[in-house]
């Protein structure tokens, strides 16, 4: 089958050549033809199958006969909504409407958080048929009265479920009463919750249910390799993993946003070229960020989930799971990073000792047996090696090695005190008492492992009841 034989306009199917595409995947044959016919749909899919243009080429082509070069913003009412959970994927699917739009005079907008309304009133204002938007964004354009739903035509809900996760059932249901009640309605994801049925029945009317492989299924064509790595070792073990595999690009995904920013700093002293992205992040530096990645000017991409549903890079072939995600399903989005459309791609996940009921879970959902193999290449993970800024340092002069300094000449032996307390897990917590030590020359501070730890105190810091006695 070509996408000739999909009954889709001209000016579609040449941006479509021009983009490369000839033949279509198995959800955009079989949904295409559903959603021309005027049906609700519910499509399932696994991720880099092609859902995004599985809507986007019937909307634009249901959308043509609007088309017009009028510079009046009547002209120019919002026809179709698609919401999208993040901002990164707000962004990928204007990308693909403007791609396959390009020979049709259609007006098309993206609305996210995180950078300045005001170009996006000023664009709503002029006049868009396709609105692409995160639903916190949209509201916020809804009370500012810059944009108007009452003529849209088509609703569009990528990535239900995780709107669901992140909290958006409210804002949903909120944009949805704003919406005609005669509207088609479509809804793409690559996992169905029973939450998600429950709530199609609400707002659809007699969908058709589309799913082109088994529910929540990884991809075949990525590669799974599970690692037992102890937490402390894993992000020795991702270097290691980095120059054995010689990763060209990888993204790396972390639960938090925190270990995300820590992650990127150790990679970075490891010398790899790193940046991490999430929701912390300005969106102009998340921009740039994924601009650079696209480009293959950043090898190492750390990520956490914000980022797992908004990121379609073409022909990446490493994934790591630093990690193991809290929701079985976004492992699932994770390692759909690689292996987009029919490319293979490997996907490592290091599984601590504490994540192994997730792996457990990831098995079951998948139903997949995943097992646990050594780390490849001559790596132990009872190294103990540190940085080689920290080997820099020390092998300039070892502290256990340094003699102590001769006082300064004309210096006073009273300026220093030095006193003696117990070392307590890895700090230095002084009793009174122990202030009450020898007056010593000057010396330098030793720290060490044994029964005691000296330090040195300028005796003008002291209290006035431990000043040295003249």
């Amino acid at each position: 089958m070509s996408f000739d034989t999909l009954g889709l306009h001209a000016e579609i199917l040449r941006a479509v050549l021009d983009s490369g595409y000839t033949d279509p995947t198995p959800v955009q044959a079989r949904a295409i033809p559903v959603v021309l016919s005027g049906r609700d749909v519910m499509a399932g899919a696994q991720t880099g199958t092609g859902k995004t243009a599985a809507f986007t080429l019937p909307l634009l082509h249901k959308l043509q006969p609007y088309a017009n070069t009028s510079a009046s913003p009547a002209r120019h009412p919002v026809r179709a909504l698609i919401l999208t959970p993040t901002r990164e994927l707000c962004d990928q699917v204007f990308e693909s409407v403007t791609t396959y739009a390009k020979y049709l005079p259609l007006r098309a907008t993206a609305v996210f958080g995180g950078v300045d309304m005001k170009p996006q009133t000023e664009s709503l204002r002029r006049g868009s048929e396709i609105v692409v938007a995160t639903p916190g964004r949209l509201l916020d354009h809804v009370q500012g009265k810059s944009i108007d739903l009452s003529q849209v035509e088509m609703l569009v809900l990528d990535e239900a479920d995780r709107m669901l996760d992140m909290g958006f059932i409210l804002d949903i249901r909120r944009i949805l009463s704003l919406l005609p009640a005669r509207r088609q309605t479509l809804l793409f994801s690559a996992t169905f919750a029973p939450e998600i049925k429950k709530l199609s029945e609400d707002f659809m009317r007699q969908p058709e249910f589309i799913e082109v492989a088994r529910r929540n299924a990884a991809n075949e064509s990525v590669e799974q390799h599970l690692h037992a790595v102890e937490p402390e070792k894993k992000r020795r073990v991702l270097a290691h993993l980095i120059r054995h595999h010689n990763m060209g690009q990888v993204i790396v995904f972390t639960r938090t946003k925190l270990m995300a920013e820590r992650l990127a700093r150790e990679l970075k002293r490891d010398g790899f070229n790193c940046e991490a992205i999430h929701g912390d992040r300005t969106q102009q530096s998340r921009l740039e960020t994924m601009a650079a990645f696209k480009e293959g000017t950043l090898r190492v991409l750390v990520a956490t989930d914000v980022a797992a549903r908004g990121l379609d890079i073409s022909e990446l072939p490493f994934v790591v799971n630093f990690e193991m995600p809290t929701n079985p399903e976004d492992y699932v989005h994770r390692i759909g990073r690689t292996g987009r459309a029919g490319a293979s791609g490997i996907a490592i996940s290091l599984v601590g000792p504490d994540e192994e009921k997730s792996a457990v879970l990831i098995r079951k959902l998948t139903n997949k047996a995943m097992e646990v193999t050594p780390v490849p290449g001559q790596f132990s993970t009872s190294e103990t090696r540190e940085r080689p800024q920290r080997e820099y340092r020390e092998s300039r002069e070892p502290r256990a090695e340094r003699e102590p300094r001769t006082p300064r000449e004309g210096g006073r032996r009273s300026d220093i005190m030095q006193i003696e307390t117990p070392l307590v897990e890895g700090r230095n917590r002084e009793a009174p008492a122990a202030l009450g030590g020898r007056v010593g020359g000057v010396g330098h501070t030793h720290f060490h492992r044994g029964p005691n730890v000296v330090r040195e105190l300028p005796a003008l810091l002291l209290p006035p009841r431990y000043a040295v006695q003249k």
